[in-house]
């Protein structure tokens, strides 16, 4: 093959502008990797109280979407996005902060011997908070500016069931971020980043998977929509 016809056959570049790239605010890694961490930090702060850790969530998701679009991401509308979502996301956070206050104090009674069947109903109150903790997490990753906390609770389950990958993806992002942490509490602040941007990675596999489906639907009818979701 002549160098001609190579440069020839070889794809076009992508251009940093926006106008190949799908996400030209990832186009420089580097830039990509400082950012998530920078927004780790920031998510950190909002999580102080603990209870507002889901509007840090979506603050933060907001704010990786924006990057990832090339569009302006000043410190100062994360902060905004981050007050925007207290309202509602703070009723989220006191329900999962509640009860992942029983999950533990009931594992604690459990390992002590003090609670009859103690193991079983472990096991269900864990279930309990996990479902809701990755429902809580699924939400908060759905938010955008102006969105209805109880609109994004009532369509969460809908969201999961319809791609059970993802919401597969989510526990276990989850739960390797709880790792890290129990190992290495001051690794919080870059899991939290780290954490932002896989639930923004799975929101858009999803949309991906949903459209597809749709299309199927549209195509196919019930069973075409079916095969777009496996």
């Amino acid at each position: 093959m002549s160098p001609r016809r190579g440069r020839a056959s070889r794809p076009a570049r992508a251009e940093a502008d926006g106008s190949v790239l799908r996400w030209p605010g990832a186009a420089q890694r580097f830039a990509l990797f400082g950012e998530v961490l920078w927004i780790g930090a920031l998510m950190a702060v909002v999580c102080l109280p603990v209870v507002t850790w889901p509007a840090a969530v979506a603050a933060g998701s907001a704010h990786l979407r924006r990057f990832l679009a090339a569009e302006a991401t000043p410190a100062s509308g994360f902060f905004r996005d981050a007050v925007r979502a207290l309202p509602g996301g703070i009723g989220v956070g006191v329900v999962t902060t509640a009860l992942g206050t029983i999950v533990a104090v009931d594992v604690a009674l459990t390992a002590e011997g003090t609670v009859p069947g103690g193991m079983l109903v472990a096991v269900v109150v864990a279930t309990i908070g996990l479902a809701a903790l990755v429902g809580a997490t699924i939400a908060s990753s759905l938010w955008t500016p102006g969105a209805s906390w109880r609109d994004l609770v009532r369509i969460t389950p809908r969201v999961a069931r319809a791609d059970l990958s993802g919401t597969a993806y989510t526990v276990v992002a989850l739960g390797l971020a709880a790792t890290i942490v129990w190992q290495f509490l001051p690794l919080v602040i870059p899991v939290l980043g780290l954490l932002s941007f896989a639930l923004v990675s799975i929101g858009e596999r999803r949309m991906v998977r949903l459209t597809a489906a749709a299309a199927r639907r549209d195509a196919g009818g019930p069973r075409g929509a079916v095969e777009g979701l496996t």
